[in-house]
């Protein structure tokens, strides 16, 4: 790997992690046209922190809002779970982290199994712009998250393990589904990135430490993230804008014509 790659690599973890175009599905695409490929576990570790720091500088503020009420939540058993909404978030976020963290270890070694099928990725991509298509006919409310809702929402992220369905469009599809406003829906689908990014880290640095993996220096693990870092915060921050102007649905055919080049050509 060269700083050429890592600039590549990173930018697409950083594009397609917030993008709603399915960040494995490209990964997938990308090693079998280019045969480009993370063969560095500490280069995934380094991209997917640079993928992470991204949202955590967006969502600071909810952040530390979250972690302090969390805490006082626990310590103060007077504390009103309604009347503290950064309370209510972070507990939210919790309940709609179970499902994607149960189907991952649970089922790690299908969806290993099935993570370089092309044809997988082709008719995944169909779904995800199917999905994002549909979008276009909600009628968007201001209804309130509730741990109902957050499981419904973390359920579509689950689904999002297999190459090519998007975590974020999945998580922000079902946000609207759910009734949500479209700013509700894009906070609670990145906050819930966190726990999912973080938690693909601790995997991948789990078997790090137990392979004899040889990795590239640190200028270019340090060149890949930072990639990752700017294209990860530049893609949230369109993404917010289409999503404002009420335009998610125009993600669709693009997943829909990449989906129809995979199956046809590879």
């Amino acid at each position: 790997m060269n700083y050429l790659d890592s600039v590549i690599l990173g930018t697409l973890q950083g594009l397609t992690e917030f993008l709603p175009v399915s960040s494995s599905g490209h990964l997938v695409i990308f090693q079998k046209i280019l045969g480009l490929r993370m063969e560095s576990l500490s280069f995934e570790v380094f991209v997917h922190f640079g993928t992470l720091l991204s949202v955590v500088v967006i969502y600071f503020s909810d952040i530390t809002e979250m972690i302090k009420s969390f805490f006082t939540g626990l310590t103060s058993p007077k504390h009103n779970f309604q009347s503290d909404p950064y309370f209510k978030l972070s507990i939210l976020v919790i309940i709609g982290t179970i499902p994607a963290a149960l189907g991952g270890v649970l089922l790690e070694d299908f969806f290993t199994s099935i993570f370089h099928n092309t044809t997988l990725v082709g008719f995944t991509l169909i779904f995800t712009g199917l999905v994002l298509w549909s979008t276009r006919y909600i009628r968007i409310h201001s209804q309130s998250l509730n741990s109902g809702k957050s499981i419904l929402i973390g359920m579509a992220q689950m689904l999002a393990i297999l190459p090519g369905i998007s975590r974020s469009g999945m998580t922000i599809s079902a946000g609207l589904f759910t009734g949500i406003s479209r700013k509700e829906a894009a906070r609670f689908s990145f906050l819930l990135a966190i726990p999912a990014i973080a938690g693909s880290m601790v995997f991948t640095l789990a078997d790090l430490f137990t392979g004899n993996v040889v990795g590239p220096g640190i200028g270019i693990l340090l060149v890949g993230m930072i990639t990752a870092f700017i294209i990860g915060y530049l893609a949230i921050k369109f993404l917010l804008k289409i999503l404002e102007s009420g335009k998610f649905s125009l993600f669709a055919p693009y997943c829909l014509i990449v989906a129809a080049l995979v199956l046809i050509f590879l």
